[in-house]
């Protein structure tokens, strides 16, 4: 007859050793794969504080000018020198310059980003008065953690 009872050869109960390693082994794997990324994602989610603030300036670049003929520095426009983006990944310093050429004024607002988000791909980002905005779409190199503008 059997034993019922459970008597004589009996398995404990809980993990191995070795089943603990494994889960921990995969786990590693899982988190080299997932940090890098997310990283990569927070860099492109902490560009739009510098984007913004390019934009604003701009905003106001064109308001000035509108009202003076010409284009101002920073101060003028009522930031400080350099600006700083509201969540402090960027500051901002502006360009003003009169080229012999044509004798129009321009500008250059330069967004350059500090502390960790000095680390990202797309680097300083910037606008002209034109609109032109840099780095551009085809900067494949700058372009390669998603689009900088």
């Amino acid at each position: 007859m059997g034993n019922d009872r459970g008597y004589g050869m009996s398995r404990s109960h809980g993990f191995t050793l070795l089943e603990l390693m494994i889960v921990l082994a995969i786990i590693a794997l899982l988190a080299a794969i997932a940090i890098p990324a997310y990283g990569r994602y927070a860099y492109r989610a902490h560009r739009v504080d510098g984007q913004e603030l390019l934009l604003r300036i701009a905003n106001a670049q064109e308001r000035f000018y509108s009202t003076n003929n010409s284009y101002g520095a920073l101060g003028g426009l009522g930031y400080g020198d350099p600006a700083i983006s509201e969540k402090g990944y960027y500051q901002v310093t502006v360009a003003v310059d009169v080229p012999a050429s044509s004798g129009s004024q321009t500008f250059t607002a330069t967004a350059t980003p500090v502390g960790a988000q000095a680390n990202d791909v797309c680097g300083p980002l910037t606008i002209t008065n034109a609109g032109v905005k840099t780095p551009g779409p085809a900067s494949a190199s700058s372009n390669s953690n998603g689009s900088c503008w």
